[in-house]
């Protein structure tokens, strides 16, 4: 569901996958239930259904924040939490994945400090600047000792521990000149994602974790299977988990990503571990990684 008072651009979203939690409105306290009620009966009558992409609620939330550096001086945070969500409809139950820009941000901060050489993380985030945005960080986390993001994202893969709550049965194409498109939005509307009860993705998690830890119990996939599942379980049980390939699909194209089975292909993997058959479980295994180690590997063309 996207906020009618948006910003027009032609940029398409980046290259940027995403998983979501959607918890049910019963799910949060008041006041923040009735806030998102109000929210969700503003910003439109119908919230998207299982099977609708978000796609234009995305892109609703890149233009906020690219408004955000228009006319002024870039900051590293927002002024101040903004009160939107991605919001579904499932069965007549009203789900609501908060975006908590601010925590996600300060998220985007500390990944950019690991990662981004020293001389262009200076160039573009002076010391003082994030010092600053670092001591605010601070100051929040001891009024909210346990806020944790709705929303994780990964830029120029989908990171195959994200594929383990799913199954192939949750994989919803939406093919080009059916998804949602806006006056100006560039692109052919086409999304890919998946979509499932946070009980199947726990239970999915679980047993992965399981099965990787009796084989490869140093393995990278087991520390990821534990990491994804620590992360489901700060949510209401009967919340809704979604992932999302977001502006990945104009990076890979429709072609691929019909073909694209991921979650089944670790499905397949897992089942084969499960039988004691190693050999196919490796194959399978590196078959996934390598294909999206090809798709990461994009980030560095020119």
């Amino acid at each position: 569901m996207q906020d009618v008072t948006v910003v027009r651009t032609s940029v398409l979203p980046p290259y940027a996958a995403h998983l979501r939690v959607y918890e049910p409105l019963a799910a949060y306290p008041e006041p923040e239930r009735a806030r998102w009620q109000a929210y969700a009966a503003e910003h439109g009558p119908d919230a998207p259904e299982a099977g609708r992409s978000v796609a234009a609620a995305v892109l609703a939330e890149q233009r906020s924040a690219l408004a955000e550096l228009i006319g002024r001086t870039p900051r590293p945070l927002p002024d101040r939490e903004a009160d939107r969500a991605f919001v579904r409809l499932v069965d007549g139950v009203l789900y609501v994945c908060p975006w908590a820009t601010r925590l996600r941000n300060w998220q985007a901060l500390e990944e950019l400090r690991a990662g981004a050489p020293v001389a262009l993380l200076d160039t573009a985030l002076p010391p003082a600047t994030r010092e600053v945005a670092e001591a605010d960080r601070e100051r929040w986390r001891a009024d909210h000792p346990d806020a944790r993001p709705w929303i994780l994202t990964s830029r120029w893969e989908v990171p195959v521990r994200w594929f383990l709550p799913f199954g192939d049965e949750d994989r919803c194409f939406v093919p080009a000149g059916t998804g949602e498109k806006e006056e100006g939005e560039r692109g052919d509307g086409v999304s890919l994602f998946y979509l499932t009860p946070m009980a199947q993705a726990r239970r999915r998690v679980a047993r992965a974790y399981r099965a990787l830890r009796e084989a490869v119990p140093e393995g990278e996939l087991v520390r990821g299977a534990e990491q994804v599942g620590r992360w489901l379980e700060e949510f209401h049980p009967r919340s809704l988990v979604e992932l999302d390939y977001g502006g990945l699909v104009h990076l890979l194209g429709p072609e691929r990503l019909l073909a694209d089975r991921s979650a089944g292909e670790l499905e397949d993997g897992l089942r084969a571990l499960r039988a004691g058959d190693a050999a196919e479980a490796l194959r399978a295994y590196e078959a996934l990684t390598g294909r999206w180690r090809r798709v990461l590997a994009l980030r560095h063309a020119n």
